[in-house]
């Protein structure tokens, strides 16, 4: 019998997976896990050697130079570290995304990220938010949840969202952005973006957060008794 349990949480960019699983985690008493935030501090370390995302040997030759760790602030949200730096704003800048994308098209890098994923479920009771959580990080996981909005949508939150720290970007830039990551995403041969066959599909696209939250705070419920 499992003792902790695990809800994957999967989803396209901007589908709002990550802000729902923080405040799911924290109504639950869970630990939240960024999984999208160890590609951007892959993606990070690479933009800041300068090589290219795509130079798959370039991004192997550092793999071994990256020591990644991740912490939580008293408030309860989830820092990332590089090399003991915390980079949690800095990864989140515009063209990190599409490094994050790249790099996590290289099989290895995925590869160097599994155990440590897999390990974080063993010892916690977890929600983890991705893009192939539930098909291959954590394939048993308890419950699957898949993330989904319209295009407009999800472009939108995502502008808000960078404007609102200061970002300097345009909503078609984001949108285009957003569109192309999809793509990389969807294509991609090692762990495409996908649903799981046994995922639950939440549309937000009409939902506002404490919707949305609440969509999400029922499913679990219902499925662990809580």
């Amino acid at each position: 019998m499992k003792e902790f349990k695990s809800i994957a949480l999967d989803g396209p960019s901007g589908a709002g997976k990550s802000t729902l699983a923080k405040r799911v985690a924290k109504h639950f008493g869970f630990i939240y896990v960024d999984t999208g935030a160890l590609y951007r501090a892959i993606g990070l370390f690479v933009f800041r050697n300068g090589v290219e995302s795509k130079d798959e040997k370039g991004v192997l030759g550092l793999l071994s130079q990256i020591r990644l760790g991740m912490h939580y602030d008293e408030s309860g949200l989830q820092r990332m570290l590089l090399n003991d730096e915390d980079v949690s704003d800095d990864i989140r800048l515009p063209e990190i995304s599409t490094y994050a994308s790249d790099v996590s098209a290289i099989p290895a890098v995925r590869e160097f990220l599994l155990n440590m994923q897999r390990d974080m479920a063993k010892s916690h009771n977890v929600i983890m938010d991705g893009r192939d959580i539930g098909t291959v990080v954590l394939p048993s996981a308890d419950l699957k949840i898949f993330i989904t909005a319209d295009d407009s949508a999800r472009a939108l939150r995502r502008f808000k969202e960078l404007t609102a720290k200061g970002v300097d970007v345009t909503f078609e830039d984001v949108a285009r952005d957003m569109m192309q990551r999809d793509k990389n995403d969807s294509e991609r041969e090692a762990a495409p973006l996908k649903a799981a066959d046994d995922a639950i599909t939440v549309d937000t696209t009409e939902l506002d957060f404490e919707q949305s939250f609440q969509a999400l705070v029922n499913l679990i419920s219902e499925k662990f008794g809580l």
